[in-house]
């Protein structure tokens, strides 16, 4: 069997609502989504899903060449980018091939892929992360709602900056998943809006009144001695890793115990997931996938240090399949060779391309003062005071 081609698609994931975090959020309610095919000479088509601009870069590492040798492939890629590096958008793409290489290795055993990598449980357990910081309180509770309704009993809320409005929504997510759980584990995400000092300030008054499970991403992802202040300040563990491109970048947190929740980007491919999860291991340290999980559920569930994958959304992009449902307070995964993904690719080429993540008002472009603010901001959003 040898790579004979791609394909790249674009779909749209329907959320429903306005969907993003403290530094932003998108203006409507769907985001574009693309995959990727890739094509054998014997018919088999391996699928991923991710961002993937860089491929006529990195096709050639893996032009030819056997699918089934994935981890082999995975480390030509990293090689055919060697001197300018593989961060950003280099590493997605090297990801969403990753992705498709190991749906094509399980195709090929006829076997399901977390069955391949040698889980024993097709139960991944999640939490509910639904992107919720453009909802009012009336429609985050129905939102979470519904994730409650399907056996969950923790949520990450989004936030950082209105102190009164965090507070009163951590209690929201409490009373609603209260009906799964004696003790719901509540998870915080300022998505990098921090400095070390506003972090354990601002988590610190937190926990007067909510018992965190953790908080997310507090200041910059390389921010190695900030992350490891902010852990000796707080009750709450302290989770990052989900935007760092490579094991090399996660060494130096390991290294400085600056990390209780290891987490990893579920856009960089399933190869990474379990070198990082190895690496996390080595310390003692639970893993949890963040993202579109679905698509690396399958080696979650194949991870001896999973704690818990994100789930965004109860269903998928539009015009994909997946063999799994979200359900019993997590993922469980079906039985259909591979990653369980098929592509309709009829509908696909209907949608015509979505709207894209990068608004300028978006999640995905820094605000001006983040980092930058000591104090919480007035429900008005004015700084308390001007400067700081």
């Amino acid at each position: 069997m040898r790579i004979t081609g791609y394909r790249s698609l674009v779909t749209q994931h329907d959320w429903g609502r306005p969907v993003g975090d403290v530094n932003g959020h998108i203006s409507g309610t769907a985001t574009q989504t693309d995959v990727l095919v890739l094509t054998t000479d014997v018919g088999l088509e391996g699928i991923g899903v991710g961002t993937h601009a860089e491929i006529d870069r990195v096709f050639p590492s893996i032009d030819g060449e056997d699918p089934r040798s994935v981890v082999a492939l995975y480390d030509r890629m990293l090689a055919r980018v060697f001197k300018l590096g593989h961060a950003g958008s280099v590493f997605g793409t090297i990801g969403a091939v990753d992705l498709a290489l190991w749906d094509l290795k399980a195709k090929a055993a006829d076997e399901p892929l977390w069955r391949l990598l040698g889980a024993r449980n097709r139960h991944v357990p999640g939490y509910a992360s639904a992107l919720e910081i453009a909802l009012a309180d009336e429609q985050l509770a129905e939102v979470y709602g519904a994730f409650a309704d399907r056996g969950y009993g923790a949520a990450k809320l989004k936030g950082g900056r209105y102190l009164d409005h965090d507070l009163r929504r951590l209690g929201i997510l409490r009373d609603i998943f209260a009906v799964n759980s004696s003790a719901p584990g509540l998870m915080f995400d300022a998505n990098e809006s921090w400095h070390r000092s506003q972090a354990v300030r601002y988590v610190s008054r937190l926990e007067e009144q909510v018992d965190l499970t953790w908080v997310e991403e507090p200041v910059r992802r390389w921010d190695t001695a900030g992350m490891a202040a902010v852990r000796a300040g707080i009750r709450a563990g302290v989770a990052s890793g989900e935007n760092l491109t490579g094991i090399e970048q996660l060494r130096p947190l390991l290294d400085a115990d600056a990390l209780d929740i290891v987490q990893v980007g579920s856009s960089w491919g399933i190869t990474h997931l379990l070198r990082a999860a190895a690496l996390a291991h080595g310390h003692d340290l639970p893993v949890s996938p963040i993202g579109f999980t679905s698509v690396i559920a399958p080696a979650a569930a194949a991870v001896p240090n999973l704690l818990a994958v994100e789930v965004q959304d109860v269903k998928p992009p539009r015009g994909l399949s997946i063999d799994q449902e979200v359900a019993d307070g997590g993922i469980v995964l079906g039985d259909a060779p591979g990653n369980g993904i098929t592509v309709d690719e009829e509908l696909l080429r209907a949608l015509g391309e979505g709207q894209g993540w990068a608004e300028v008002a978006g999640p995905h472009v820094r605000p001006d003062r983040a980092g930058l603010r000591l104090v919480p901001e007035a429900d008005g959003g004015a700084l308390r005071p001007a400067h700081f």
